[in-house]
């Protein structure tokens, strides 16, 4: 079970760092909905708190291509990580 969750994360990563790049510069359905109904300007400008990765790309690193790698690098860590620790969680209350 543990070689195919590691291999699971490998194969995540390498996908995440090499096709990231070529993610659509286009609006996602989310963004297109607001732009349709009107509501996407409204919004802008008003930003509760910076995001970290806003457009999916490191805004610090100059390198195009490498900013949005980093960025879903970043995204596919973090999200196994959680579901890692949410196991763990979910297993220690199973075996009490």
């Amino acid at each position: 079970m543990k070689k195919i969750i590691i291999s699971g994360l490998i194969f995540s990563v390498i996908l995440a760092f090499f096709i990231s790049p070529f993610a659509s510069i286009f609006p996602d359905g989310l963004e297109k909905f607001a732009m349709n109904h009107k509501f996407l300007d409204i919004s802008e400008g008003k930003d509760i708190f910076k995001a970290p990765f806003a457009d999916y790309e490191f805004t610090f690193i100059k390198n195009p291509v490498l900013k949005g790698s980093m960025a879903g690098l970043t995204g596919v860590l973090f999200v196994y990580g959680i579901i890692y620790w949410f196991g763990k969680i979910l297993l220690a209350k199973k075996t009490k």
